[in-house]
């Protein structure tokens, strides 16, 4: 246990200029007196650990020390090469930093790890886009991934409804849902969230932007996907469910509001469940409801429940 805090403590001082023993700490989970005594015992093993004292001082590496990769696990090192997504990063322009880095890491690994992306390879792919769907890459992609990479302004034009508007933005981060890919960027002092391919026309500045250290790009992204999610559920229906046709809601449409909809429910004598259920549209739950047949029964709105009662018998008609 304290060799691998030994060896994260070793990794930390060589990705940053210094760190206080309050952050590496805080990073380690530790109290600051065990850095103290990490580093004394680094020290006399030979790693070059130099304490700055007073108010700002930290801990450094001295004389440019850097660690080989021989320290790795057989897991940590397939899960190093599980971590990169070929197809993403193709679109984006990076597919051979990628291979030199990964050609750079093996090398650099103990001749019985030589075999861990190949292994991770044969056990496990990624296929991001969603089924009946065509891979596109957006043409703006990789000139905004490489924004992103430099932290540079840029100038785009942006498609919004029958319309194009321009915009300066300072191109945070990018992400990948289910086969599209979404900027989220700065905006005045507003963090928004753009689809690449509703870019028309992007040109890189010349100037780099200082990135706000509390932005959290999962975080941020969390948030708006969430917000997403509520303000397209406009409608609300009310449904009685059987046990199986409860077990099936969270799958036939959203799973957040179908699963705080059960909770809400009131049970009756027979063991069904009536909720009400946040929807898109009428539309949109016809179809998904459609799904789970005589385990689903709309109480509410009229014209809906009007609706299943035609399809009911239009199909009852159709297998007589």
């Amino acid at each position: 246990m304290r060799a691998a805090r030994l060896i994260k403590l070793v990794l930390l001082l060589q990705s940053r200029p210094s760190m206080t023993a309050a952050e590496l700490a805080a990073e380690l989970e530790v109290s600051e007196r065990t850095i103290t005594r990490d580093a004394l015992a680094l020290s006399e093993a030979g790693v070059p650990v130099y304490a700055d004292r007073g108010r700002t001082g930290g801990y450094r590496l001295v004389g440019g020390y850097r660690t080989r990769l021989t320290g790795l696990a057989r897991g940590e090192a397939e899960a190093l090469f599980l971590s990169g997504l070929p197809g993403a990063l193709r679109d984006m322009g990076l597919e051979d930093a990628a291979s030199a880095a990964r050609l750079k890491v093996s090398a650099a690994l103990l001749p019985s790890l030589r075999d861990a992306p190949d292994s991770v390879a044969q056990r496990f792919l990624l296929d991001a886009p969603g089924w009946y769907q065509e891979p596109e890459t957006p043409e703006m992609l990789p000139p905004i991934a490489d924004a992103v990479w430099d932290d540079r302004m840029m100038s785009a034009r942006y498609r919004r409804g029958d319309r194009e508007v321009e915009r300066e933005l300072a191109p945070y981060g990018l992400v990948l849902k289910a086969g599209v890919w979404y900027l989220c960027a700065r905006s005045g002092t507003a963090f928004r969230t753009y689809r690449v391919d509703r870019f028309t026309a992007v040109a890189l500045s010349g100037d780099r932007f200082v990135r706000d250290e509390t932005f959290a790009l999962a975080e941020f992204w969390a948030e708006r996907a969430a917000e997403f999610t509520r303000s397209i559920l406009r409608a609300e229906v009310v449904v009685r469910l059987t046990e199986a046709g409860a077990l099936r809601l969270p799958h036939v449409m959203d799973r957040v509001a179908a699963e705080e909809a059960l909770a809400a429910g009131t049970r009756d004598a027979d063991g069904r469940v009536t909720a009400t259920v946040p929807v898109e549209s009428e539309e949109v739950a016809f179809a998904q409801l459609l799904a789970l047949g005589a385990e689903a029964e709309v109480l509410a709105p009229a014209s809906l429940r009007a609706r299943f009662g035609e399809a009911a018998d239009a199909m009852a008609a159709l297998y007589r």
